[in-house]
């Protein structure tokens, strides 16, 4: 099913809707104000259908927040929103993206990612926020080569 998801840059004005958005999904939101320039919000037509990042570090990128409206889950929102935040990915110089998540590794693994242990994250991936004080040690670590 494919479906039509426009990104628009974050800016400071999303930041209230867009840690509320994180808080109600249980995901992390607590540094979201300083990640603002990574983020992306969604929308179809004049709807918000969810957000979504990737913090990049050199040829590597960490997918962050990408979360849709629990009301349009299922409908390929979610991996087109993912799919089009690859693209951005490669055209910043990324070749990795890593993720961690507690509930969609099923998800990721439909768009392309593959479990790996956290351990072989690189060490910039490891030393983000979302990996050393965010995400549990028990959250699935991803990852996915692009080319």
């Amino acid at each position: 099913m494919s479906v039509e998801v426009k990104l628009k840059r974050a800016t400071i004005e999303d930041i209230s809707p867009i840690v509320e958005l994180l808080r109600s999904n249980g995901l992390p939101y607590e540094d979201i104000s300083s990640k603002i320039d990574y983020l992306f919000v969604g929308y179809a037509g004049p709807r918000i259908v969810g957000i979504g990042g990737v913090e990049t570090y050199g040829k590597y990128g960490l997918l962050r927040s990408l979360v849709i409206e629990k009301s349009l889950r299922g409908k390929g929102y979610g991996t087109t929103f993912c799919n089009k935040l690859i693209e951005h990915a490669k055209l910043k110089g990324v070749s990795e993206i890593y993720i961690l998540t507690t509930t969609a590794d099923n998800f990721f693994e439909k768009v392309g990612f593959e479990r790996i242990e956290r351990n072989i994250a690189p060490a910039i991936i490891q030393e983000t926020s979302e990996f050393k004080d965010l995400c549990p040690v028990s959250a699935v670590c991803m990852r996915m080569k692009l080319h």
